[in-house]
């Protein structure tokens, strides 16, 4: 009697195992995430941001682009990519700083020309915004349709100041390929 009491509960374990997927990994139906692979590389921080920007997530592409500063420090690729995540918010103070602070480091570099015009235009200012346009469609050898298309609504813009149809105009910026933006109007 005594062995029976102790060994049917070892038995029903040992068969309640034997049910059990076994071993430390969690099973398909788990609701817990699974665990992170410490073996492998970490995806670069710049990447992950414009991922993140991609999806609307400014915010969080901000965060990515600081992880990303502690590794590699601050490079004028960083500094551009920050601008436009703050473009992106609607910080445009924030981002004219930063566009400018990259395009000192990186003169050459005809997305970051755009971001600034966009960034520019949005704030009323047309006549940089009409220069930085065509500094940015110049370096891009006008391979560019966006930058293209830019130019062309900012010269628009230019030529008719006061045309004011009672409407006000309202402009939503675009993802445009890697890193450039194409400002339409919302209907």
């Amino acid at each position: 009697m005594l062995a029976s009491r102790v060994l049917a509960p070892l038995l029903t374990a040992t068969l309640l195992a034997a049910c059990s997927p076994g071993g430390l990994r969690p099973s398909a139906d788990s609701p817990y995430a699974p665990p992170v692979d410490t073996t492998k590389e970490a995806v670069d921080g710049i990447v992950v941001g414009w991922r993140l920007m991609e999806a609307g997530e400014y915010e969080l592409a901000l965060d990515a682009f600081a992880r990303h500063a502690v590794d590699h420090g601050t490079t004028p690729e960083l500094k551009a990519a920050v601008g436009t995540a703050y473009l992106g918010l609607g910080r445009l103070g924030q981002a004219e700083t930063i566009l400018r602070d990259s395009l000192r480091e990186d003169p050459n570099n005809p997305e970051t020309w755009n971001n600034l015009g966009v960034v520019l235009m949005e704030r009323g200012n047309l006549p940089e915004a009409e220069q930085v346009f065509r500094k940015a469609y110049a370096l891009d050898n006008g391979e560019s349709d966006s930058i293209r298309d830019n130019l062309r609504l900012v010269l628009a813009k230019s030529k008719n100041p006061g045309y004011d149809d009672g409407k006000t105009q309202e402009y939503k910026l675009v993802r445009r390929g890697s890193s450039d933006y194409l400002i339409r109007e919302t209907p």
